[in-house]
């Protein structure tokens, strides 16, 4: 609001609102919060729970709390172990300089240690740790100052004084009284002089003291004294660790006492522990009994050590830790709430160390403790430290001395003074760098912190001040600046240079495989350009960002995924508006592989016989090799011959130096490796068990050679399909187990869905079927959330064995039945004939229905001959073959299975093959 001259600010949004409603809800004199204050502050306060109630303009009902009073922690760490202390790594030399200054003190050489480190670093949680293990046969008494506490002289003294004297907050004065009084002469009676200070610093009213009449500089004296006396006196019946923590908020009259009492240590049986942060000077530098500890960050790996123990050993949690750990850099309370946080995000699901990962985040919410550990260290600059601070965590985290002279307004000789100051303060690090110096915000998570603080106009501002100054200074080696300028451009109000620069970086990053950067430089891209005008060049740069941002979109989402389809689909409206013939196939190809995927191969079998179509008109290899891997999906279909065919010709299409980069436009995979691995999985359909290893093989050659992360996914995720096939559960665990990892690091969505179906039934193979049943549930589900119908019927086979394997015949009939009104409604009939098979073994398993399991494994037999299957044939002939010589029909038996079985040339060791020989011996021995 304005009015001459004069501008108020006014509060608004959800959380004033909020704020007004439960002032509305609490009685006169009384606090009431929600459960959202209520965890932030549990335990400092004490609660009392009101449930829930229904609030003005919220959808849910909040829960509601009423603050009653003082809760007993005071404390971080006391907090933290209320909900239980994660594990203490590291800190193994400062521990054993802490017990050598306790030796020392035992033997009444008294000691003082200071540990010096930023927040979150575990100050507290070392001496924690360290009175656990040390503090047998000693008198501990601690002191914690707090932030608030510099304006309350004696604040820390005075709860150490009520820890020792076990002062209650509902004692009386009489009570106060008379604990004091009997605990100071029980100690010594010399200590009667003492009594009026302590008196006073404990609210006792004593009126027979002259302490009032005294001289303000003389009182303060004699209290230092009589507290002195009273530790040194207790130090003569045990040795004494007194705690000081977090000097950096001492008042100070405190510390006017800590000082005088340093100086009787050296001769006493005490050992004064302090810590603090860097900011804090004391005097006792040069004392010989002064010891300090500097606490840096934990190193990789007791950093690795503690995120294990916090998230657990899931695979897939990879991407993640790696992510916290360049966020936190190794401080462990920041890491700690930083789990916690994506633990009440619903980012992840289960329970501290033993958690999985429901979503990958890609960036990390700074939990409120953790911002204001940092904010109140920004909030005590001067203002000139913290307005640079602020503009240069605009810059970036890295940045040269010659950018930030071109970005902040103001002279250089105090940019650098002012700069050395934040250098000295620790928020800044000077790097060596040629050809000029560089700088360094000490921690990520400070820098967003500050900038947090930047008002809205101003980061704009600042941004795009940023962009030019890069642009200007790195005129020819802009290609490496792209995601920066991208980051900065998108932060302002330039449009033209947001859609410019993010479009490059975005290309940039297909081209890296660094795909959820690519999607996210991408999409902005496509969303700043709204802001545009409709042209015609404006529309031919969507089409070129929609082509880029396929690729990317198939890798981590899937094909099936709805923002893919919406994508390729304005692409293709985009290709008729321009009369984009080049950019038609592309398009058109992304259009089919949504399609397949989603509403089944019937509907997508048009659209690939259309991509055959236009590359064969234009006679293109690269869009031949293409074309030639859409139609081996006929492969879905049960049609493994003609799908075989196909992509053999697209290995012969394929060039490496020619088509090595159709990745990048085509779903994200190299087409040889995709081509090479699937007539890899033809080959085992038709019979030709070797050859389909040999051709496996030698794709996933091709792609290690490539180096290129979704395309060894791809492969390797067609080869553990194969191998499945041949029932080789040791070498589908094995292989599953590094796709998993590898599309964890890389954050490829659809081959991790993929994967961890297939090792679930490998688990359940090789005995586990509770954990193979789970993983089978986990895939299943991710397709579904990625609406994909293919695999369905192919995975709920592998749950039906498994079901079987682990005794619940029932439950594999009923999803063998799924299945196959699957495959009804989708027309992916390629494991058809083993459905068949299969629900004849689980009708044994469970009925005992001899009839029906005939039927059933006739009826696999038909479709296997009708498909040219030989490998399905094979299985479903054994398996009737088994029924059979049960009920006596030996004869039969053996002329059904052996002329399947002679037809094979090669395969010999495989599974499959070893059962039906084995079975046609012991045939032939009945007859």
């Amino acid at each position: 609001r304005k009015d001459d001259l004069h501008t108020d600010y006014v509060p608004v949004g959800h959380s004033t609102n909020i704020a007004a409603r439960m002032e509305q809800m609490a009685n006169p004199g009384s606090i009431v919060v929600t459960e959202y204050t209520h965890r932030l502050t549990d335990g400092y306060f004490a609660f009392k729970d009101l449930g829930e109630t229904q609030v003005k303009g919220v959808d849910k009902p909040l829960h509601v709390y009423e603050v009653t009073g003082a809760g007993p922690l005071r404390t971080r760490l006391q907090v933290s172990a209320r909900r239980g202390l994660s594990r203490f790594v590291g800190r193994h030399s400062e521990m054993e300089q802490l017990q050598a200054a306790l030796d020392q003190a035992k033997a009444g050489h008294g000691q003082i240690v200071g540990v010096m480190g930023e927040p979150g670093l575990g100050k507290s949680r070392l001496f924690y740790e360290f009175k656990l293990t040390s503090q047998s046969g000693c008198l501990v008494l601690e002191a914690f100052a707090v932030s608030h506490g510099k304006a309350s002289p004696y604040l820390p003294l005075i709860e150490l004084l009520k820890e020792y004297f076990q002062i209650e907050p509902g004692d009386d004065a009489r009570s106060r009284r008379e604990r004091i009084i009997g605990k100071v002469l029980g100690l010594d009676r010399s200590l009667e002089d003492s009594l009026p200070y302590l008196f006073a610093l404990l609210g006792v009213e004593d009126e027979q003291s002259s302490r009032q009449q005294m001289d303000a500089q003389i009182r303060r004296q004699r209290t230092f004294e009589a507290l002195k006396k009273l530790l040194l006196r207790e130090s003569l019946n045990q040795p004494l660790i007194v705690v000081f923590e977090d000097l950096h908020w001492i008042d100070g009259e405190t510390q006017g006492f800590l000082d005088t009492l340093s100086e009787s240590i050296p001769s006493a049986s005490v050992l004064l522990l302090t810590n603090y942060r860097p900011e804090y000077h004391h005097e006792w530098g040069q004392k010989t009994y002064y010891t300090q500890l500097r606490l840096a960050p934990l190193g990789q790996a007791e950093a690795k050590e503690l995120l294990t123990f916090l998230l657990g050993t899931d695979a897939r949690l990879t991407s993640l830790k790696e992510l916290i750990l360049e966020r936190t850099e190794g401080t462990p309370f920041f890491m700690e709430e930083v789990v916690q946080t994506l633990a009440e995000e619903g980012a992840l699901r289960g329970e501290r160390g033993n958690y999985r990962l429901e979503t990958t985040p890609t960036a990390l919410h700074i939990s409120p403790t953790v911002q204001g550990v940092l904010a109140a260290r920004i909030d005590r600059l001067t203002g000139e430290e913290k307005t640079l601070l602020q503009q240069l965590s605009v810059i970036g985290r890295q940045f040269p001395a010659s950018l930030a002279k071109r970005v902040v307004a103001q002279s250089e000789a105090d940019l650098y003074r002012v700069l050395s100051s934040l250098q000295g303060k620790e928020f800044l690090y000077e790097q060596p760098a040629f050809p000029e110096v560089e700088y360094i915000f000490k921690h990520a998570l400070t820098q967003d912190v500050a900038y947090g603080t930047v008002l809205q106009e101003q980061r704009k501002t600042l941004h795009e001040r940023t962009g030019q100054a890069i642009e200007t200074l790195y005129t020819e080696k802009l290609g490496d600046h792209y995601s920066e300028l991208a980051h900065h451009y998108s932060q302002c109000e330039n449009a033209e240079k947001a859609v410019e620069y993010l479009g490059l970086a975005g290309h940039q990053a297909v081209e890296r495989s660094a795909n959820v950067e690519a999607i996210g430089h991408l999409t902005g891209a496509l969303t700043r350009m709204e802001a545009l005008p409709e042209t015609r060049a404006r529309a031919r740069q969507e089409l070129e960002l929609r082509v880029a941002l396929g690729p990317p979109l198939t890798a981590t989402k899937g094909w099936s995924d709805l923002e893919l389809g919406h994508n390729y689909t304005r692409a293709r409206d985009l290709c008729q508006q321009l009369g984009e013939t080049a950019q038609l196939f592309p398009v058109l190809w992304g259009v089919w592989s949504f399609q397949a995927m989603r509403v089944g191969f019937q509907t997508a079998r048009e659209l690939c016989e259309q991509l055959w179509h236009l590359a064969q008109a234009s006679k293109d290899s690269a869009q031949l090799v293409e074309a030639h891997f859409a139609m081996g999906s006929l492969g879905f279909l049960g049609e493994f011959g003609l799908a075989c065919d196909h992509v053999e010709q697209g290995i012969d299409c394929y060039d490496l130096q020619q088509h090595h980069s159709l990745a990048f436009t085509y779903g994200g995979q190299d087409p040889g490796v995709a081509c090479g691995t699937f007539v890899a999985c033809m080959l085992w359909h038709l019979g030709y068990p070797e050859q389909a290893v040999a051709r496996g093989q030698a794709a996933l050659t091709l792609a290690d050679e490539l180096d290129h992360p979704p395309s060894q996914a791809f492969g390797q995720s067609m080869v553990a399909w194969t191998q499945q096939f041949g029932r080789e559960s040791r070498q589908v665990q094995d292989r599953t187990e590094a796709v998993i990892r590898l599309c964890t690091e890389h954050s490829i969505g659809y081959w991790l869905a993929f994967s961890t179906g297939l090792h679930g039934w490998a688990l359940a193979v090789q005995g586990q079927p509770t954990e193979g049943i789970a993983q089978l549930h986990e895939s299943i589900a991710a397709f579904r959330a990625m609406e994909s119908e293919l695999w369905q019927p192919y995975y709920l086979a592998l749950l039906a064995e498994a079901y079987g394997i682990g005794g619940q015949a029932d439950e594999g009939l009923r999803m063998v039945a799924e299945a196959l009104e699957t495959i009804q409604t989708t027309g992916e009939r390629w494991c058809e004939a083993e459905l068949y098979r299969l629900k004849g073994q689980l009708t044994l398993q469970y009925s005992q229905d001899a009839a029906e399991a005939e039927t059933c494994f006739q009826r696999a037999l038909d479709i296997a001959q009708h498909q040219h299957a030989k490998s399905w044939e094979l299985r479903a002939a054994t398996s009737l073959a088994r029924l059979w010589q049960g009920q006596g029909k030996i004869t039969e038996a053996h002329d059904l299975l052996a002329p399947v079985y002679n037809w094979f040339t090669e395969g010999f060791e495989t599974a499959d093959l070893k059962d039906a020989k084995a079975l046609l011996d012991q045939l032939g021995e009945g007859q």
